[in-house]
């Protein structure tokens, strides 16, 4: 906290100054032997209380606090540079410019793992209508570090900048093959016992499995309950396996297993950014990488900020901190905001002066909001309801 000082205040009557004055007055000496006043028993107290009040205010303010709190962080423009080198980098095909800016979104934080809350944190925070202040137990898992918790983030940013290359190449049509490794499966499922970690998925029902988005599009045909007859790689060996399926959460059917993709990309794609973990910058990268790939200028001069994970299919997931991310927008310029759709019960009501929000489900959709905002269209694209 910043205490303004007032230096240089008068502490004699300021009317002492419009008085005359002779030499003789200014020459007289004080008398040195007047005895001082005693302080008052309740000038005493009054001063052992305002001592006591500081101390305890000290100590309060570098006592840690039970609570975490979260607020706007920071903004980057993937389609601008960090420390003089591109944020997005593309070797094996062409890149166009861009006049605007696709702005990814944060959260900044105090309260974790090795990283305390104190007083005045949790002050500012209950003060402050764009931050939430939480205990902190309901924020972090209280068994993990903070080196386990950078690691985890670190490892979410990665899988996440993979997710949004696979997703935008693929939205821009061209073929991300994949090998399809099992890394385990689902406990109670058909699978369990039938398939091992290290198989290698290459077809189902007898059609191949060139990629990821293959057994997404073969397992949205299947009904929860139907049977299939996997073809996998094991020991260098060929294995069908008949698994029944099962109902993943959300509706549609699941084969049971976990699938480590190992992809062959067309192109390679590096994302140069330090300091941000977690998932949810993944539609903003793989629309940025669209943009880098087209050689139209799809966001033409407009600011759009956004948040949201992806996986390899282009589905757009929600995230945390959804509106202190639409407070850190408005803040850096951005006219226009990104959400996902499953995010929107918490945007509606808390949307700051000067952003529209689109809702979006898809990097499909995503890219065709970015079109029609570059194109002064933007007004009729659909925006986060209540509901």
């Amino acid at each position: 906290m910043i205490v303004p000082v007032l230096d240089d205040l008068p502490t004699d009557d300021p009317a002492d100054d419009l008085r005359p004055r002779d030499a003789a007055q200014d020459a007289v000496e004080p008398d040195h032997g007047s005895p001082q006043p005693r302080p008052t028993p309740r000038a005493v107290v009054q001063s052992f209380g305002m001592l006591a009040a500081a101390v305890l205010v000290g100590v309060l303010a570098v006592m840690p606090a039970p609570y975490a709190v979260n607020g706007p962080g920071p903004t980057t423009d993937v389609l601008g540079e960090v420390d003089g080198e591109p944020l997005i980098e593309v070797e094996g095909a062409s890149t166009y410019p861009s006049t605007g800016e696709l702005r990814l979104t944060t959260i900044s934080g105090v309260g974790g793992p090795g990283y305390p809350a104190y007083l005045l944190n949790v002050l500012r925070g209950w003060l402050s209508p764009a931050s939430v202040v939480r205990p902190v137990e309901d924020v972090y898992p209280q068994d993990a570090s903070r080196e386990e918790i950078e690691e985890s983030n670190a490892g979410l940013m990665v899988s996440s900048q993979e997710n949004a290359a696979v997703a935008a190449l693929t939205e821009l049509g061209l073929e991300v093959p994949a090998t399809l490794v099992v890394a385990g499966t689902v406990e109670g499922t058909d699978a369990e016992g039938k398939l091992e970690e290290g198989d290698v998925l290459t077809a189902m029902d007898g059609e191949a499995l060139p990629d990821y988005q293959s057994l997404v599009a073969r397992l949205a045909e299947v009904e929860p309950g139907d049977t299939v007859t996997l073809t996998v790689t094991r020991h260098s060996r060929t294995v069908d396996v008949p698994v029944v399926t099962g109902e993943r959460e959300g509706g549609g059917a699941q084969i049971g297993v976990f699938i480590d993709p190992s992809f062959d990309m067309p192109v390679d794609v590096s994302i140069n950014i330090e300091g941000i973990g977690g998932p949810s910058a993944g539609t903003m990268f793989a629309l940025g990488l669209v943009d880098l790939l087209t050689p139209e200028d799809e966001a033409n001069g407009q600011v759009i900020a956004g948040t949201g994970t992806i996986d390899v299919t282009g589905a757009v997931g929600p995230i945390g901190g959804i509106r202190q991310k639409l407070a850190g927008a408005v803040r850096d310029g951005a006219a226009w905001f990104l959400a996902p759709s499953d995010n929107c019960d918490e945007v509606v009501g808390h949307v700051p002066d000067g952003l529209r929000v689109v809702e979006v489900s898809t990097l499909h959709e995503a890219r065709e909001a970015m079109v029609a905002i570059g194109a002064g269209e933007g007004e009729d694209l659909p925006t986060c309801t209540a509901g």
